[in-house]
Protein backbone atom coordinates (compact mmCIF):
# COMPACT_ATOMS: atom_id res chain seq x y z
CA UNK A 1 0.00 0.00 0.00
CA UNK A 2 0.97 3.62 -0.78
CA UNK A 3 2.50 5.19 2.29
CA UNK A 4 -0.15 8.60 3.63
CA UNK A 5 1.22 11.72 3.92
CA UNK A 6 0.87 13.98 6.72
CA UNK A 7 1.51 17.89 7.56
CA UNK A 8 4.55 17.87 9.48
CA UNK A 9 3.24 17.90 13.34
CA UNK A 10 0.84 15.14 12.41
CA UNK A 11 0.57 11.78 14.72
CA UNK A 12 -0.54 8.60 12.63
CA UNK A 13 2.46 6.02 13.30
CA UNK A 14 3.92 5.51 9.45
CA UNK A 15 3.03 8.69 8.23
CA UNK A 16 5.74 11.17 6.15
CA UNK A 17 5.01 14.90 6.27
CA UNK A 18 4.64 16.49 2.75
CA UNK A 19 7.41 19.57 3.23
CA UNK A 20 10.19 16.55 3.91
CA UNK A 21 13.15 19.05 3.76
CA UNK A 22 15.23 20.34 6.12
CA UNK A 23 17.68 22.65 4.65
CA UNK A 24 18.63 25.72 7.15
CA UNK A 25 19.40 25.46 11.04
CA UNK A 26 16.35 27.41 11.31
CA UNK A 27 14.12 24.98 9.61
CA UNK A 28 15.89 22.13 11.64
CA UNK A 29 15.35 24.04 14.96
CA UNK A 30 11.50 24.52 13.60
CA UNK A 31 11.25 21.15 12.85
CA UNK A 32 12.76 19.36 15.94
CA UNK A 33 10.50 21.45 18.41
CA UNK A 34 8.05 18.63 18.60
CA UNK A 35 10.67 15.65 18.98
CA UNK A 36 9.65 13.71 16.14
CA UNK A 37 11.77 14.12 12.59
CA UNK A 38 11.01 10.63 11.19
CA UNK A 39 10.24 11.01 7.56
CA UNK A 40 12.35 14.39 7.08
CA UNK A 41 15.49 14.61 4.72
CA UNK A 42 18.00 16.57 6.25
CA UNK A 43 20.24 18.33 3.52
CA UNK A 44 23.72 19.78 4.71
CA UNK A 45 23.54 21.10 7.60
CA UNK A 46 25.59 21.52 10.58
CA UNK A 47 24.40 19.64 13.59
CA UNK A 48 27.04 19.69 15.87
CA UNK A 49 25.82 22.16 17.81
CA UNK A 50 21.91 20.40 17.66
CA UNK A 51 23.34 17.09 19.58
CA UNK A 52 20.59 17.48 22.27
CA UNK A 53 17.65 17.94 20.07
CA UNK A 54 18.51 14.66 18.38
CA UNK A 55 19.04 13.07 20.97
CA UNK A 56 15.81 13.72 22.27
CA UNK A 57 14.20 13.41 19.22
CA UNK A 58 12.84 10.40 17.37
CA UNK A 59 14.75 9.96 14.30
CA UNK A 60 13.35 6.71 12.78
CA UNK A 61 13.02 6.96 8.64
CA UNK A 62 15.06 10.59 8.85
CA UNK A 63 17.49 10.71 6.48
CA UNK A 64 20.91 13.12 7.11
CA UNK A 65 22.50 14.09 3.68
CA UNK A 66 25.76 15.48 4.69
CA UNK A 67 25.05 16.81 8.16
CA UNK A 68 27.93 17.03 10.82
CA UNK A 69 27.28 15.89 13.94
CA UNK A 70 29.20 15.01 17.10
CA UNK A 71 29.53 11.09 17.59
CA UNK A 72 26.86 10.66 20.50
CA UNK A 73 24.48 12.31 18.16
CA UNK A 74 25.57 10.26 15.11
CA UNK A 75 25.58 6.61 16.72
CA UNK A 76 21.75 7.91 18.39
CA UNK A 77 20.09 8.47 15.50
CA UNK A 78 21.93 5.39 13.35
CA UNK A 79 20.45 3.56 16.73
CA UNK A 80 17.35 4.77 15.72
CA UNK A 81 17.13 3.33 12.12
CA UNK A 82 17.80 7.10 10.37
CA UNK A 83 20.19 7.02 7.22
CA UNK A 84 22.68 8.75 7.73
CA UNK A 85 25.35 9.86 4.61
CA UNK A 86 28.52 11.48 6.13
CA UNK A 87 30.32 14.43 4.72
CA UNK A 88 32.53 14.11 1.85
CA UNK A 89 36.32 15.20 2.85
CA UNK A 90 37.91 16.93 0.77
CA UNK A 91 35.55 17.98 -2.14
CA UNK A 92 35.74 21.57 -3.17
CA UNK A 93 31.52 21.29 -3.14
CA UNK A 94 28.97 19.58 -1.38
CA UNK A 95 27.15 17.15 -3.34
CA UNK A 96 24.01 17.14 -0.62
CA UNK A 97 23.66 20.82 -0.94
CA UNK A 98 19.88 21.89 -0.53
CA UNK A 99 20.34 25.66 -1.60
CA UNK A 100 21.18 26.70 -4.98
CA UNK A 101 25.11 29.07 -5.05
CA UNK A 102 24.89 32.28 -4.54
CA UNK A 103 27.83 34.71 -5.93
CA UNK A 104 29.52 34.57 -2.66
CA UNK A 105 29.99 31.60 -2.18
CA UNK A 106 31.11 30.95 -5.63
CA UNK A 107 33.47 33.72 -5.41
CA UNK A 108 34.70 33.33 -1.84
CA UNK A 109 37.97 34.15 -1.70
CA UNK A 110 38.21 36.20 -4.14
CA UNK A 111 39.38 39.69 -3.05
CA UNK A 112 42.10 38.16 -0.72
CA UNK A 113 43.39 35.03 -3.34
CA UNK A 114 42.03 36.08 -6.97
CA UNK A 115 39.88 33.49 -8.59
CA UNK A 116 42.10 30.52 -8.65
CA UNK A 117 41.31 30.43 -4.86
CA UNK A 118 37.77 30.42 -5.32
CA UNK A 119 34.99 27.39 -4.75
CA UNK A 120 34.17 27.73 -8.30
CA UNK A 121 37.65 27.16 -9.59
CA UNK A 122 38.41 24.31 -7.44
CA UNK A 123 35.18 22.76 -8.42
CA UNK A 124 36.43 23.36 -12.16
CA UNK A 125 39.52 21.52 -11.42
CA UNK A 126 38.37 18.97 -9.66
CA UNK A 127 36.06 18.23 -12.38
CA UNK A 128 38.60 18.48 -14.92
CA UNK A 129 40.55 15.47 -12.84
CA UNK A 130 38.39 13.27 -12.15
CA UNK A 131 35.95 13.84 -15.23
CA UNK A 132 37.22 10.33 -17.82
CA UNK A 133 39.22 8.76 -14.82
CA UNK A 134 36.26 6.40 -14.85
CA UNK A 135 36.21 6.21 -11.19
CA UNK A 136 32.47 5.37 -10.35
CA UNK A 137 32.61 7.56 -6.59
CA UNK A 138 33.33 10.58 -8.45
CA UNK A 139 30.69 9.93 -11.39
CA UNK A 140 28.37 9.34 -8.75
CA UNK A 141 29.25 12.44 -6.83
CA UNK A 142 28.40 14.54 -9.58
CA UNK A 143 25.00 13.29 -9.85
CA UNK A 144 24.12 13.41 -6.73
CA UNK A 145 25.48 17.60 -6.76
CA UNK A 146 23.38 17.63 -9.99
CA UNK A 147 19.54 16.41 -8.54
CA UNK A 148 19.89 18.25 -5.60
CA UNK A 149 20.99 21.35 -7.57
CA UNK A 150 17.74 20.70 -9.81
CA UNK A 151 15.86 20.24 -6.72
CA UNK A 152 16.98 23.33 -5.20
CA UNK A 153 15.95 25.26 -8.32
CA UNK A 154 12.45 23.28 -9.05
CA UNK A 155 11.89 25.01 -5.28
CA UNK A 156 13.45 28.36 -6.03
CA UNK A 157 11.05 28.92 -8.91
CA UNK A 158 7.82 27.26 -8.13
CA UNK A 159 4.98 29.42 -9.30
CA UNK A 160 7.07 32.30 -11.07
CA UNK A 161 6.71 33.57 -14.15
CA UNK A 162 10.32 32.34 -15.89
CA UNK A 163 11.11 33.70 -18.98
CA UNK A 164 14.53 32.98 -20.40
CA UNK A 165 17.53 35.05 -22.16
CA UNK A 166 19.77 33.49 -24.39
CA UNK A 167 22.80 34.87 -25.87
CA UNK A 168 26.81 34.30 -26.92
CA UNK A 169 29.58 34.26 -24.74
CA UNK A 170 31.49 36.56 -26.28
CA UNK A 171 29.67 39.28 -26.19
CA UNK A 172 31.93 42.34 -24.73
CA UNK A 173 31.26 44.69 -22.08
CA UNK A 174 31.32 48.30 -23.00
CA UNK A 175 29.71 47.63 -26.03
CA UNK A 176 26.10 48.55 -27.39
CA UNK A 177 25.08 45.33 -28.01
CA UNK A 178 25.94 44.54 -24.08
CA UNK A 179 24.18 47.25 -22.67
CA UNK A 180 21.00 46.36 -25.22
CA UNK A 181 20.92 43.22 -23.05
CA UNK A 182 21.46 44.43 -19.41
CA UNK A 183 18.10 46.94 -20.64
CA UNK A 184 16.24 43.77 -21.92
CA UNK A 185 16.77 42.06 -18.69
CA UNK A 186 15.91 45.11 -16.26
CA UNK A 187 12.79 45.84 -19.23
CA UNK A 188 11.99 42.07 -18.12
CA UNK A 189 12.19 41.82 -14.60
CA UNK A 190 10.42 45.04 -14.33
CA UNK A 191 7.02 43.55 -15.59
CA UNK A 192 7.70 41.21 -12.78
CA UNK A 193 9.24 38.06 -14.51
CA UNK A 194 11.96 36.43 -13.18
CA UNK A 195 15.13 36.61 -15.65
CA UNK A 196 16.62 33.38 -16.52
CA UNK A 197 20.49 33.21 -18.39
CA UNK A 198 23.28 30.47 -18.98
CA UNK A 199 24.92 32.07 -16.38
CA UNK A 200 27.92 33.05 -18.34
CA UNK A 201 29.55 36.06 -19.26
CA UNK A 202 28.69 38.12 -22.27
CA UNK A 203 25.20 38.41 -23.05
CA UNK A 204 24.00 35.98 -20.11
CA UNK A 205 25.87 38.45 -17.41
CA UNK A 206 24.27 41.40 -19.36
CA UNK A 207 20.99 40.10 -18.93
CA UNK A 208 21.42 39.22 -15.46
CA UNK A 209 22.76 42.92 -14.27
CA UNK A 210 20.09 44.18 -16.01
CA UNK A 211 17.38 42.24 -13.91
CA UNK A 212 20.11 42.63 -10.73
CA UNK A 213 19.74 46.56 -11.38
CA UNK A 214 15.84 46.92 -12.33
CA UNK A 215 14.73 48.47 -9.23
CA UNK A 216 17.13 51.14 -9.49
CA UNK A 217 17.21 54.07 -11.54
CA UNK A 218 18.81 54.56 -15.36
CA UNK A 219 21.76 56.43 -13.41
CA UNK A 220 22.89 53.18 -11.36
CA UNK A 221 22.84 51.37 -15.08
CA UNK A 222 25.03 53.67 -16.61
CA UNK A 223 27.35 54.25 -14.23
CA UNK A 224 27.72 49.94 -13.90
CA UNK A 225 28.07 50.03 -17.94
CA UNK A 226 30.71 52.52 -17.64
CA UNK A 227 32.75 50.96 -14.83
CA UNK A 228 31.97 46.96 -16.22
CA UNK A 229 33.38 48.47 -19.39
CA UNK A 230 36.94 49.10 -18.35
CA UNK A 231 37.38 45.43 -18.06
CA UNK A 232 35.59 44.21 -21.34
CA UNK A 233 36.47 39.88 -20.91
CA UNK A 234 37.10 37.64 -18.60
CA UNK A 235 40.26 37.03 -20.85
CA UNK A 236 43.22 37.32 -19.95
CA UNK A 237 41.77 37.46 -16.14
CA UNK A 238 38.56 36.04 -14.60
CA UNK A 239 39.61 37.74 -11.20
CA UNK A 240 39.65 41.18 -12.66
CA UNK A 241 36.74 40.98 -14.53
CA UNK A 242 34.79 39.27 -11.53
CA UNK A 243 36.28 42.40 -9.03
CA UNK A 244 34.67 44.68 -11.24
CA UNK A 245 31.07 43.13 -11.12
CA UNK A 246 31.12 42.67 -7.23
CA UNK A 247 32.38 46.52 -7.18
CA UNK A 248 29.33 47.32 -8.68
CA UNK A 249 27.49 44.97 -6.60
CA UNK A 250 28.87 47.07 -3.89
CA UNK A 251 27.77 50.15 -5.32
CA UNK A 252 24.08 48.96 -5.64
CA UNK A 253 23.86 46.64 -2.81
CA UNK A 254 19.93 44.43 -2.27
CA UNK A 255 19.38 44.23 -6.08
CA UNK A 256 16.42 42.03 -7.90
CA UNK A 257 16.02 38.17 -8.15
CA UNK A 258 17.27 36.90 -11.38
CA UNK A 259 18.93 32.90 -11.84
CA UNK A 260 21.80 31.65 -13.79
CA UNK A 261 22.33 28.27 -15.09
CA UNK A 262 25.78 27.54 -15.87
CA UNK A 263 27.89 24.55 -16.02
CA UNK A 264 31.47 23.27 -15.08
CA UNK A 265 31.48 21.59 -18.34
CA UNK A 266 32.48 24.99 -19.43
CA UNK A 267 33.97 25.68 -16.39
CA UNK A 268 36.83 27.85 -18.36
CA UNK A 269 33.96 30.46 -18.58
CA UNK A 270 33.09 31.95 -15.34
CA UNK A 271 29.74 32.31 -13.72
CA UNK A 272 28.46 36.25 -13.86
CA UNK A 273 28.46 37.68 -10.23
CA UNK A 274 24.98 39.38 -10.76
CA UNK A 275 22.33 36.07 -10.96
CA UNK A 276 21.29 35.87 -7.32
CA UNK A 277 20.66 32.43 -7.33
CA UNK A 278 22.88 30.43 -9.58
CA UNK A 279 22.09 26.71 -10.31
CA UNK A 280 25.52 25.08 -11.32
CA UNK A 281 26.10 21.89 -13.03
CA UNK A 282 28.35 19.77 -13.87
CA UNK A 283 26.63 17.70 -16.72
CA UNK A 284 25.92 20.27 -19.51
CA UNK A 285 23.35 18.06 -20.97
CA UNK A 286 20.80 18.87 -17.77
CA UNK A 287 21.59 22.22 -17.43
CA UNK A 288 20.52 22.99 -20.77
CA UNK A 289 17.31 21.15 -21.02
CA UNK A 290 16.54 22.49 -17.58
CA UNK A 291 16.97 25.66 -18.32
CA UNK A 292 15.01 25.91 -21.32
CA UNK A 293 12.13 23.90 -19.95
CA UNK A 294 11.48 25.89 -16.81
CA UNK A 295 11.37 29.23 -19.06
CA UNK A 296 7.70 29.34 -18.94
CA UNK A 297 7.34 32.94 -20.16
CA UNK A 298 9.11 32.55 -23.17
CA UNK A 299 12.93 32.54 -24.14
CA UNK A 300 14.24 35.64 -25.93
CA UNK A 301 17.31 35.11 -27.98
CA UNK A 302 19.82 37.58 -28.79
CA UNK A 303 22.64 37.07 -31.55
CA UNK A 304 25.12 34.29 -30.98
CA UNK A 305 26.78 31.34 -32.17
CA UNK A 306 26.85 27.52 -32.40
CA UNK A 307 25.26 26.82 -28.70
CA UNK A 308 22.59 30.23 -29.05
CA UNK A 309 21.43 28.18 -32.28
CA UNK A 310 20.84 25.03 -30.67
CA UNK A 311 18.83 26.40 -28.06
CA UNK A 312 16.50 28.22 -30.06
CA UNK A 313 15.78 24.16 -31.51
CA UNK A 314 16.13 22.70 -28.71
CA UNK A 315 13.25 25.02 -27.47
CA UNK A 316 11.67 24.96 -30.77
CA UNK A 317 11.41 20.87 -30.25
CA UNK A 318 8.70 20.72 -27.39
CA UNK A 319 6.85 23.72 -29.22
CA UNK A 320 6.52 21.64 -32.46
CA UNK A 321 4.70 18.82 -30.69
CA UNK A 322 2.99 20.83 -27.92
CA UNK A 323 -0.96 21.07 -28.87
CA UNK A 324 -2.93 24.82 -29.15
CA UNK A 325 -2.48 26.57 -26.69
CA UNK A 326 0.95 25.31 -24.58
CA UNK A 327 3.93 26.27 -26.98
CA UNK A 328 6.19 29.18 -24.96
CA UNK A 329 6.69 32.55 -26.58
CA UNK A 330 9.87 32.49 -28.19
CA UNK A 331 11.76 36.06 -30.01
CA UNK A 332 14.73 36.31 -31.82
CA UNK A 333 16.62 39.20 -31.90
CA UNK A 334 18.67 41.02 -34.89
CA UNK A 335 16.61 40.27 -38.24
CA UNK A 336 19.88 40.31 -40.14
CA UNK A 337 21.74 37.72 -37.71
CA UNK A 338 19.18 35.40 -38.26
CA UNK A 339 18.24 35.05 -41.33
CA UNK A 340 21.71 35.76 -43.10
CA UNK A 341 24.52 35.65 -40.82
CA UNK A 342 22.79 32.18 -39.11
CA UNK A 343 19.84 31.62 -40.72
CA UNK A 344 17.60 29.94 -38.20
CA UNK A 345 14.80 31.99 -38.67
CA UNK A 346 14.03 30.55 -42.03
CA UNK A 347 13.76 27.08 -40.55
CA UNK A 348 12.03 27.75 -37.63
CA UNK A 349 9.64 29.30 -39.62
CA UNK A 350 9.26 26.44 -41.84
CA UNK A 351 9.15 24.34 -38.78
CA UNK A 352 6.15 25.89 -37.49
CA UNK A 353 4.08 26.08 -40.77
CA UNK A 354 0.49 26.04 -39.69
CA UNK A 355 1.05 24.27 -36.43
CA UNK A 356 0.23 26.29 -32.76
CA UNK A 357 3.76 26.89 -32.28
CA UNK A 358 3.61 29.64 -35.18
CA UNK A 359 1.78 31.98 -33.39
CA UNK A 360 4.41 32.28 -30.52
CA UNK A 361 7.55 32.97 -32.18
CA UNK A 362 8.20 35.91 -33.30
CA UNK A 363 11.46 37.95 -35.03
CA UNK A 364 12.81 41.97 -34.05
CA UNK A 365 15.39 44.03 -35.74
CA UNK A 366 16.69 45.42 -31.96
CA UNK A 367 16.98 44.15 -28.52
CA UNK A 368 14.68 47.59 -27.09
CA UNK A 369 11.63 45.51 -29.55
CA UNK A 370 12.20 42.46 -27.77
CA UNK A 371 9.68 43.04 -24.39
CA UNK A 372 6.83 44.29 -26.34
CA UNK A 373 6.95 41.22 -28.74
CA UNK A 374 7.58 38.83 -25.82
CA UNK A 375 4.27 40.50 -24.11
CA UNK A 376 2.41 40.38 -27.33
CA UNK A 377 3.60 36.50 -27.91
CA UNK A 378 2.18 36.00 -24.61
CA UNK A 379 -1.33 37.56 -24.98
CA UNK A 380 -2.04 35.21 -27.81
CA UNK A 381 -0.84 32.16 -25.73
CA UNK A 382 -3.70 33.62 -22.89
CA UNK A 383 -6.77 34.39 -25.45
CA UNK A 384 -5.94 30.76 -26.98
Amino acid sequence: MPQQRHEPGGDSAGELPQDREIETLEEFDLRAEGGALGGYRVQSVDLTGRTGRLLASDTAGAVFLGCPMEPEALAKVRADGAMVFPPVPNLPFDPYRGLLYTPDQLFDGLASDGYEATPDARAYAWFQRTKDDGDVFASMLRAVHDDAVSDALDELLAGAPVVGVMGGHAMARGTDAYAGAARLGRSLARTGLTVATGGGPGAMEAANLGAYLSSFDDAVLADALELLGKTPSFRPSVTDWARAAFEVRERAPGGARSVGIPTWFYGHEPPNPFASHIAKYFANALREDGLLARCTAGVVFLPGAAGTVQEIFDNATPNYYASRGEPTPMVLVDREHWTRDLPAWPLLTALAGERSMADRIALVDTVDEAPAALAALAGRTAGA
